[in-house]
């Protein structure tokens, strides 16, 4: 993360900071970690903590179907129900003690204002186009484009159409750029696949000094709680510091090939605790003269590996539809369909784009999952002339 300012902010920090008006205007931290992780300062034209009323949580606990998972599944995202509310949208499909993923298909715009206080979110957006609207100012986001929203963020979000697909990560540890690519002053290193030019921040707006009842929604231990404050929160004249939201298209991450098929790490895009996230992207394939360009068979023994299909044809599955999620648990071998090892060689170049979760504690699968699954893919693997074990496995 690289040091923003935007607007009006004092000299030095913790002292008195006033219009010009003489009023005074309120300081706020802005981080994570206590007083160690990064951080920004905010400075409000009303005090933030202004509460008329709190009103009564709700839970929104995921449902576990299966806690310990040793099939490879596939979930049908097509087939995830829309719903006009944007949080009501959002259905978990996965989860673990590290991480929530899942699909969300709101169809309008929100009029309250949402703060998840326990979890950095990764949005990822998979159709549609819109506004990310926050106290720091606003994004505009379209397809490919990775949002990435410290937890505490107050935020709006504004859809331009009803058709909007986001796969969406909350992560209890912060969502960072991969260390490996940043030397010790955080700079992103000329080997790592993307720099700052190709991240873009958020768009400061001037202050909207309103008083009233405004809704702001808190989500902390799988409760929602409508809180409804005095003032408008987003009546930010200035702020600076190194924690805010930013985005990141996946069409800007540049692919590292080779003469032969690279692994999974050289696509790692971002990392949090225990998880990594990656973006396989349109690439040249390998130029070794006997090259195979499809993935070799390999077992994740220590991470399940999640895989979203969002644009082109992937070319080591057979049968796989745009919105679909993959998943092979850890431990358990997989690799190509039949076909695909054999159709990939001698081809020069993909047009795929997908992104992969690889947690390191494994995934339990919810009952929103389970209700868009096809449970054909276990067997997926069996060649023709074995669909008379396969039907009698099926029995």
């Amino acid at each position: 993360m690289r040091y923003q300012k935007s607007g009006k902010i004092p000299p030095k920090r913790h002292t008195v900071f006033k219009s010009e008006e003489g009023k005074f205007y309120y300081e706020q931290l802005f981080g994570t970690e206590g007083f160690h992780g990064i951080a920004s300062l905010l400075y409000h034209v009303h005090r933030p903590t202004q509460i008329i009323k709190i009103g009564e949580p709700k839970d929104v606990t995921p449902k576990i179907a299966v806690a310990k998972n040793v099939t490879p599944r596939m979930f049908k995202g097509m087939n995830v129900t829309p719903e006009d509310d944007f949080l009501e949208s959002r259905k978990v499909l996965l989860i673990n003690n590290d991480l929530k993923m899942g699909l969300a298909k709101p169809r309008k715009s929100t009029e309250y204002f949402y703060k998840n206080a326990e979890c950095d979110e990764m949005l990822y957006i998979h159709n549609g186009s819109g506004t990310l609207k926050t106290f720091v100012g606003n994004l505009e986001f379209s397809f490919g484009d990775y949002l990435i929203i410290p937890r505490g963020t107050i935020y709006q979000i504004h859809f331009d159409t009803e058709e909007t697909v986001i796969l969406f990560i909350e992560s209890h540890s912060p969502i960072y750029t991969p260390k490996r690519y940043r030397n010790e002053f955080g700079q992103l290193l000329e080997h790592s696949p993307f720099c700052e030019r190709d991240i873009e921040t958020p768009v400061f707006q001037k202050p909207i000094d309103e008083k009233g009842e405004f809704i702001i929604k808190v989500k902390k231990e799988n409760q929602i709680t409508d809180f409804v404050y005095a003032t408008h929160p987003f009546d930010l004249v200035g702020w600076d510091g190194y924690f805010y939201p930013f985005k990141f298209n996946i069409k800007n991450f540049e692919p590292i090939t080779g003469r032969i098929h690279q692994p999974p790490p050289v696509h790692q895009t971002f990392e949090g605790h225990n998880f990594v996230i990656c973006s396989f992207c349109a690439r040249m394939f390998d130029y070794h003269p006997d090259a195979i360009p499809a993935p070799y068979n390999h077992s994740n023994i220590d991470s399940d590996e999640v895989l979203f299909y969002t644009e082109g044809d992937f070319m080591s599955r057979n049968h796989i539809d745009l919105m679909d999620f993959t998943l092979h648990p850890g431990g358990i071998v997989h690799g190509p369909h039949p076909g695909a090892m054999e159709r990939s060689i001698g081809k020069k170049f993909t047009e795929e784009y997908a992104v992969m979760v690889d947690p390191f504690r494994p995934f339990q699968i919810t009952e929103e999952a389970m209700k868009v699954e096809d449970d054909s893919y276990k067997t997926s693997w069996l060649e023709n002339e074995d669909h008379t074990i396969k039907d009698r496995l099926q029995e």
